[in-house]
This record gives C-alpha cells, structure tokens and sequence, in this order.
C-alpha cells in the first residue's frame, strides 16, 4: 500500500482556482491554478458563473496530482478554503445552478442592506451575528435569487433547490450531491447565522425570508464530512478540513493565541484578529465571526475573530492594468510606483466596490485627488499601493481600539505580500512591524492544517506553530509626525469618496 504522504488543499478564489500539494513538513511539493471569466453584467453588479468555478477547480486538483506522479491513494485528505458569502443556488436533482452565482464583490443589494438600516435593524442584527447589514453578504444575495429566478421560491419551499458558498458548492460536486455542508466559519458570514448559538437563526430566516430547506448542514472547520467521487481522482479521498479564505489563512498563520493578527493581500485586504473563545462585539463596525471549529489539539474548541474588510487590494492593482491599462502586467506597478519617491500628495480611494471598515458605505465609489499637471502614472501607481496599505492602517487602528490590545505587529500572507515595496509602505503607515511568513501560501496551508488534524497527518497546534518561521522582518521608519499627517490627509480623500452613488 502506499503511504499517505501529502494533504491536497483547494484554494478557491475570486479570480482563480488552485490545488496546492503539501508534504509532511507543510512545504509546497506542487501548485496549479486556472483563472476564470468575470462577468459585470451592470453597474456594481459581479457574477461567477459556478460550473466555471467547479471546472477549473476539478482541472487543477487533477494537473497537481499528476505533474507530482501522485496518486489519490497517496493524499491522507482534501481540505477546502473558499471566496466567501459569494452565493451560489442550484438544483438538488441535477447539480446545476439555477442562475449565475452573485459574488461578494456584488452591490446589487446595497438599496435593501440600506433600508433594513432606516428601520433600525442593524444593530439586532450585529448583536445575532457579528455583522453589519452590507450587500457584501449572503442573506440578501441568496433573497435576490429567490425573487428573481422564476419560479425559484416555489421551487426551494419544495425542497429542489440548495443554496450555499462556494465551500458548499464545492463539497457538493466532490461528493456527488451526498453531501450539503458549510462549516462555521462561512456561515458565520451569510448573516443568518447567531453566533452565541451557533445555529442557523429562525428569526433572521424570518427577516430576510428565507426557507430553512435551502441550507446547508454546519459542520466543524476540522472534521471528516465525506468522501470525494472515486471517479473524480481514481480513488474516494476524505475530506475533512473546511474554511472560508480568511479564517483558514488566520490558521494557516498560526495565531492561535488572542490578540495574534493577520492580513491577508488578495482581490481584497482582510485583517484577523483572535479573540479567543468569545466573541467580542467591535464598536468600530469590525465584523465579528467565527474563526474556526473543531480541530483537534486547537487551543479552543471554537475560535472567534475580529475583522476588517477592504475591498479593493490586488483589484486595485488589476484596475490599473485593465482599466487605466498604464501597466501591461500586474508586476510592473512596483518598479513603476518606486521610480517616484512619492505620490505627490495624489490619493487613490479604490472605492470600486464601496467601502469596507471602517466607513461601510456601500455608495462610495473610486476616487483620484490631488492630480495636477505634474501628475504621471508612475503618482497614480505609487498612490494605489500606498491605498492599499492605507485602507489596511484604518483596519488596524479600529481592532486596536475595539480589543483594547495594543497590536505589537502584523503578519502578512497573499500574492501582494511579495512587494517588499508595499510591506514597507504598510509597517510605515502602521507604525508597528510587518512580518512576512517563508511560506505565504497561508490560506492554502491552513485548510490543510484543519485537515491534517482531523486526520491525525498531524499531530496538533503545536506542531503548526513550531514550523511558522519568518521570512522577512519590516521595520516603520516613517516619523510619528508624518505619519499621522498622511493618515489624516488620507482620511480627506476617503471623505470626497463617499455618498456618490444618488440613493
């Protein structure tokens, strides 16, 4: 028999699919990864189409196995980590989604999450929850699809169709429609999950009318849930690790103990704080949620976390090769942004999408300040990086405030991690130190921690944060003084950003 050597992890994101193969040791062995359409059918509208995600998902979990020579007999178990509150609805007898899934990205909604505000909704809901009401999430994402699909409401009342994230889709297609399943980490991100309870809330179900029918089982974030299709890898592999991206890359990054925290540098910024085993309540409209559930040899049973979302990191980046098109590939913007030694006092607000924490204006849009004829896209390409590690320092400085710990540093992961222009930019603006992991595949690593645990391919927590080693150390070397008179001009520019969308 051959042994059991790797975990397969399933990294599902909002541009791009991958399998990444790690070895006993948690080291990368193989990578593969396939990109997949965008599709922005109107204004503030995103959408997947989700066979697309399921296929390109498929097609590399297979590539890794084969360009290693491994053999599904040879993977001890899969771990999945997800895109999050990205919506998807399809039919329990063929498999097929009804109607394109909405993406977290999607301001379709943002009139709805408004009205719920002027009926004084939102702090209830925050209280249930940990969130705000922000088209950002499932609830009225997946209401949406309910009312808009013909013949949809009809057809969930009688039990046909299943609405999940993309962990749920994912897990569906690998075990053949067997399995319905979520863990509580993306639940804890559709709005209709109460997080003292840890269940799917009736009276949220209520208030944003939603069947009970549709949803899926909460299962641990470490935990055997089923099997995959032998006939998808040439043999059944058990899956047994479930989280969405940010929870299992605050994992992956070994923060265990409270007051650890983590960004992470993708399609968005996401910062992570563990609170420990309770939930802390943010007055500095962070969002509280379940960080993870269930690994064995994990210092709590269940885990919770604060967090503050930006929207717009590497899309800012992609905005300026597609949209402006002032740089042809995506690695350019660093030596483009570092030929100026400043922006020239331009600020980029890459409210695209709306704003996240801490202003959650969902009718801000994209913004370009302080231009003159000076002005060249080498100002425009700094003053997008420095946006990036703004947005990120108006993050730290609410989750300072809210936990009452004052955070001694930052780790970092995700693909913009790599810029050593831009982590310096950030420990500059933070005015604390930016440690970035050897390994910054965290969010992978993480979901194949929670399944290697489950597992026993490894033996607890412990062994996890013994193998977390660092990179590189940033040091701040901007003065206090500056400092604070860049976040303050910064705080300028978020304001002419905001409002300007007609309500």
């Amino acid at each position: 028999m051959p042994t059991m050597d790797f975990i397969l992890s399933l990294d599902q994101g909002t541009t791009s699919s991958r399998a990444i193969l790690f070895d006993r040791d948690g080291h990368v062995v193989a990578t593969a990864q396939r990109e997949f359409r965008q599709s922005f059918p109107q204004p503030g509208w995103v959408e997947h189409d989700a066979t697309e995600i399921w296929q390109t998902q498929l097609g590399v979990m297979q590539d890794v196995l084969a360009r290693q020579g491994v053999g599904a007999s040879q993977v001890a178990a899969i771990g999945v980590t997800n895109q999050r509150e990205t919506t998807v609805l399809w039919d329990r007898r063929t498999g097929e989604p009804v109607a394109p899934a909405i993406v977290w990205q999607d301001r379709r909604t943002a009139g709805v999450c408004a009205a719920l505000r002027a009926k004084g909704k939102a702090g209830w809901i925050q209280e249930k929850t940990g969130l705000l009401p922000d088209a950002y999430f499932s609830a009225t994402k997946l209401a949406w699809l309910l009312d808009q699909v013909p013949g949809a409401r009809a057809r969930a009342a009688r039990g046909e169709l299943a609405f999940g994230t993309v962990d749920s889709w994912l897990v569906w297609k690998l075990t053949g429609g067997r399995v319905h399943a979520t863990d509580a980490s993306n639940a804890s991100r559709t709005l209709l999950f109460n997080l003292q309870t840890l269940r799917w809330d009736p009276a949220l179900l209520r208030l944003f009318d939603i069947p009970a029918s549709v949803l899926p089982q909460v299962v641990p974030s470490s935990g055997v849930l089923g099997e995959t299709e032998p006939a998808l890898l040439g043999a059944p592999v058990p899956i047994a690790g479930l989280a969405g991206d940010q929870q299992a890359a605050l994992f992956g990054q070994a923060c265990f103990a409270p007051g650890m925290a983590k960004n992470t540098y993708g399609t968005g910024c996401f910062m992570l704080m563990n609170t420990g085993e309770s939930p802390v309540a943010s007055r500095h409209q962070l969002l509280t949620t379940v960080a993870w559930q269930g690994p064995a040899g994990a210092p709590h049973r269940t885990a919770y976390a604060l967090e503050g979302s930006v929207f717009m990191a590497g899309a800012t980046v992609q905005w300026l090769r597609d949209g402006l098109q002032i740089i042809q590939a995506a690695d350019e913007v660093g030596p483009l942004a570092a030929s100026v030694a400043d922006t020239g006092d331009v600020y980029l607000v890459p409210a695209f999408a709306g704003l996240g924490t801490p202003d959650w204006d969902g009718h801000a849009r994209g913004t370009l300040v302080g231009m003159t004829r000076g002005t060249t896209r080498a100002h425009i390409a700094r003053a997008a990086l420095e946006a990036i590690a703004l947005q990120t320092a108006d993050v730290f400085g609410a989750m300072a405030k809210d936990s009452g710990i004052e955070l001694k540093e930052l780790r970092v992961d995700g693909g913009a991690s790599r810029s050593d222009l831009l982590m310096q930019m950030q420990a500059d603006f933070l005015g604390v130190p930016v440690v970035r992991p050897r390994v910054t595949e965290t969010t992978a690593l993480g979901a194949a921690c929670l399944a290697g645990l489950a597992t026993g391919f490894w033996g607890g927590a412990d062994e996890i944060t013994a193998r977390w080693a660092t990179d590189r150390r940033f040091e701040p070397s901007l003065p206090d003084s500056e400092r604070s008179r860049r976040l303050a001009r910064w705080r300028q520019a978020v304001e002419r950003s905001r409002g300007w969308v007609e309500h």
